[in-house]
């Protein structure tokens, strides 16, 4: 890495609190802060505090009805329409307020980049990928990823990669750029017949001019470290080749590890170490080093998000951690206090080896057709042969 990596982080990212036992609780922002200060991760990184997003800011993507509603529905309660008010999308305190920090955040690492300051930067506050033009969905009121690349394309950069490696489909941003061919949005998720938001398949390959640009990886329920890990490696490396990205976006939900209650992939926490690891190679090899990373999903709070996204800040900052590396004292007495009964890891680990086999070719399993119905749905649109595995 040839600049310090920029790390966007503010304790009031925290207002962002859906509220009550809403599984998108702000503590597990709390939680993977303070693993990292205590492992030494955030070892005299001087945080980037943002600014909330203005209106013009956020109306990039998101219509300015949609925004007057976001104001006014703490004063008019449940069920105000524009997706506002329901049991996934609660009405809360300064909705607006918060909501727009999380875009600023965002931006402000988006602008850390852009300014030539830092080649990596990382808000893990962000990844609020469902949110549509005019309706809140899946928890996200605000799209920060969608109005972070739309700032991008009007600052410098012609061509930005967004992967998304939530369990759910990116579906909010792939609408946002799915007819712009300087946006290839790549999704890798699990199998939307048997998860929500039920988008994301492959033939959803991008507006007219803009084919080829939305790539979807639909995984089935139960996906471990190995077939994840191979099925990203048969795709998304030649995908990304073939753009030639000046800047990958990465949103990196941790809601694909097997503990998560909401869905059911089965990566683990060393799965995730491995994906970070790999995002960064890619950003290296195919974006000029830029890379700019985003938090998401994740609602197994206190043994998998902050471990999980701990490794995140680590591997932007070029501080890995060893995986065997023991949970500091201190911080498993303070999140123990949160969830006394709930046991915690002993370590940055689960034990698990995300070693795999490079995918060959063959159509074994249903991870291989997987592979393969993706490569042979946009790889031709790319000038790449969907059954030589050398592309």
């Amino acid at each position: 890495m040839g600049k310090e990596a920029a790390v966007v982080w503010d304790e009031s990212f925290l207002g962002y609190d859906l509220g009550g036992d809403h599984p998108l609780n702000p503590v597990r922002l709390d939680l993977t802060v303070r693993l990292a200060r205590a492992l030494g991760v955030l070892d005299g990184v001087e945080l980037v505090a943002p600014d909330p997003a203005t209106d013009d800011e956020i109306e990039r993507v998101h219509e300015p009805s949609y925004l007057n509603a976001v104001r006014a529905a703490p004063m008019a309660g449940w069920d105000v329409g524009h997706g506002l008010g329901t049991a996934d999308n609660p009405v809360f305190s300064r909705m607006h307020e918060a909501s727009a920090l999380v875009v600023g955040g965002s931006l402000a690492a988006a602008r850390k980049i852009a300014a030539g300051e830092a080649d990596r930067a990382v808000s893990i506050a962000g990844g609020l990928h469902h949110a549509m033009r005019d309706h809140a969905a899946g928890f996200c009121v605000y799209n920060d990823c969608a109005v972070a690349i739309s700032w991008l394309l009007d600052h410098g950069f012609d061509r930005i990669a967004y992967l998304d490696t939530d369990v759910h489909h990116g579906d909010g941003v792939q609408a946002a750029f799915y007819d712009d061919p300087r946006v290839l949005t790549v999704s890798v998720h699990q199998n939307p017949l048997s998860l929500w938001p039920g988008t994301g398949r492959p033939a959803e390959l991008g507006g007219e001019g803009a084919e080829g640009t939305s790539v979807n990886l639909a995984l089935p329920p139960g996906t471990g470290d190995r077939d994840w890990l191979r099925a990203f490696e048969a795709t998304v490396p030649s995908l990304l080749r073939a753009f030639g990205p000046q800047l990958l976006v990465t949103q990196c939900g941790v809601d694909t590890h097997r503990e998560d209650p909401l869905a059911d992939l089965a990566l683990t926490v060393d799965g995730h170490r491995a994906i970070y690891r790999r995002l960064r190679e890619l950003a290296e090899e195919t974006a000029n080093g830029r890379w700019l990373a985003l938090g998401g999903g994740g609602y197994e709070l206190l043994r998998v998000v902050p471990r999980s996204w701990t490794h995140l800040l680590a591997t932007v900052l070029d501080r890995d951690v060893d995986p065997n590396t023991p949970l500091p004292a201190d911080w498993v007495a303070h999140a123990s206090t949160i969830a006394p009964n709930w046991p915690l890891p002993v370590s940055m680990s689960d034990d698990a080896d995300a070693a795999f086999e490079p995918w060959g070719g063959q159509l074994d399993t249903p991870v291989d057709v997987a592979v393969m119905q993706t490569r042979r749905a946009v790889f031709p649109l790319h000038g790449l042969d969907p059954d030589d595995p050398r592309d």
